[in-house]
Order: C-alpha cells, then structure tokens, then sequence
C-alpha cells in the first residue's frame, strides 16, 4: 500500500482505538475490588443507557443537554472517585529516594518481630504501614506517639490493659505515628462471615490507600496481611517477610538517588540494633487464602 495521508489518519485512528482501549481496561482493574466499583458501574451504566434512549430515539434537545454537560459529567466523576484517582496518582508517582533497601528490611524486620510475639500470646494487633498516600485523612482519631517503630513498643501499645490497645497503629517511615485509629470499615459483601473488625478494617483501609495493613488475630493468633483491597490470611513469618520484602524492598538494579550518593561519596550505613528473631520458633503452616472481590 502506497503512504499517503489517509493511510497515516488510519494509523492515527488505530492508536487513538488502542490507547483507549488499554486504559479503559487498566481503569477497571484498577477500581475492581475497591469500595468505588459499584459506583463505576452503576455511573456506567446510567450514562449509557441515557445515551442510547437519546441518540437512538433522536431527542434533540437531550443531545443537545448531552454535550453542554460533558464537562460537569467529567467534574462529578472527580469528585466521586476521587479516593480512586488519588491512589492510582500516588502510586505512580511513588519513587522512594529517601529510604534505603538497608533500612527498609530493618524496618521489615521490626514487624517481623513484633507480629511473632503478638501471635504467640494471641493479642491483636492492627498495623498499617504508610506508603505515598498520608493516612491521616484516612482514619478517624488515633492518639499521637511519634517514638521509634520497635517490638516492645507495639507490645506496650496493644497489650489488653493498656488505654490505646484497640483501633490501629499507623507507621510512618520507621516511627510509630498514631495508635489507637480508626480504620474505615470495607463494604464489601462478599467477604467471609468469620471475619473480625480488625481484618474489615484492615481491607477497608488498603482499598483507599497504598498502605499495607499487617493483622494479628486475637483469638487464633493467626496473621494476615491486606493490600490494594486483598486480604491473604493464615501467613507464616517468613511468607509475610517475602512479600513486605517484595513491596518495600527495591530491586538493587534501581538504586535510588540517596543509596548513590552514599555510595560516592563513601557513606557507611547507619546500623539501628534489632533484636534477632527467636531461632527454632515454628512457623504457622496454615494454607493462604486470599479474599478476593
């Protein structure tokens, strides 16, 4: 076929059709699972059915209506998803350029720890690890802590006597931000009728931030993680450090600016003391199961 300008305005018109179809998918799996799903498809559906009624009908001044209103149908939908739009923002403006591998699996470890000991003595424990999104207009509440994330002090904040022990503690970088918070309930219907508030709380959380959600279930003692709106329950320590690893923990081929610099300008890394994991301690063997939506 010889090139000519129709022959680049087809090519034009099979691109413009793929990138739309590539992000109209992508923006469904995104949603899918969250607490603004079924508000997707019910805007959906409304704005194509009213659509064809006009167009097929040809009410002309409904067409007319149609058009004038396309840019407040584009400010309503910023407005109802906008804790969607604000997390898939967030994470894809996540580089991290402040925080180390060294100090990300440090901090890991620090949950890694604190997560065995609560599961031994069957205490609960809500633990939401902050990301890109800031959790303070998340939760409701929360008392102030601002000190160092350690085992002993997760254990001091949820043991049952203590005034704070219930809601969840918010980490922030390797410092415990706020105890005592109130996570948002998930409103998903289809999830097992055996699960606790902590664990709704935990999804309920995860689906309108980047932050993952640790859980430590006070009657079995059995640990579970939720993230992006997935809850995986019955973990053992090491597949719950296998994944904080695989979402903190960047490949060393994509050092970011602060671990290069170091390097140049022949930094050491500042050491913090974490107490070892005990040996010999058995890990839960429990299947995973995943929550899904």
């Amino acid at each position: 076929m010889p090139w000519n300008w129709e022959t680049l305005a087809n090519w034009r018109t099979l691109l413009e059709i793929l990138i739309l179809t590539v992000g109209i998918y992508y923006a469904f799996r995104f949603v899918r699972g969250t607490r603004g799903a079924p508000v997707v498809t019910g805007f959906l559906i409304l704005l194509l059915a009213f659509v064809l009624v006009t167009f097929v009908l040809q009410l002309r001044v409904l067409q007319y209506l149609l058009g004038a209103f396309t840019a407040y149908f584009v400010l309503a939908v910023l407005v109802i998803f906008q804790p969607e739009l604000r997390r898939m923002l967030a994470e894809l403006g996540n580089l991290p350029i402040f925080t180390t591998a060294h100090e990300q699996r440090e901090n890991i470890e620090v949950i890694i720890q604190t997560v065995e000991r609560l599961a031994e003595v069957r205490i609960g424990g809500l633990i939401a690890i902050e990301q890109s999104i800031q959790l303070q207009e998340a939760v409701e509440s929360g008392v102030p802590v601002d000190c160092e994330a350690t085992p002993e002090m997760f254990e001091t904040i949820f043991f049952p006597n203590n005034a704070i022990h219930d809601g969840g503690v918010i980490i922030q970088g390797d410092r415990i931000g706020k105890a005592a918070c109130i996570f948002p309930l998930t409103r998903r219907q289809d999830l097992n009728p055996s699960l606790g508030t902590r664990h709704r709380a935990a999804i309920g959380l995860s689906e309108e931030t980047d932050a993952v959600v640790v859980v430590v279930s006070e009657e079995t003692g059995a640990i579970s993680y939720a993230y992006k709106g997935q809850l995986v329950r019955g973990l053992s320590l090491e597949h719950l450090r296998a994944f904080l690893t695989t979402v903190f923990v960047k490949d060393p081929k994509s050092q970011n600016l602060t671990e290069w610099l170091r390097a140049r300008r022949g930094f050491g890394w500042f050491h913090r003391p974490v107490a070892s994991t005990k040996a010999g301690a058995p890990a839960a063997k429990a299947e995973t199961r995943h929550q899904t939506g």
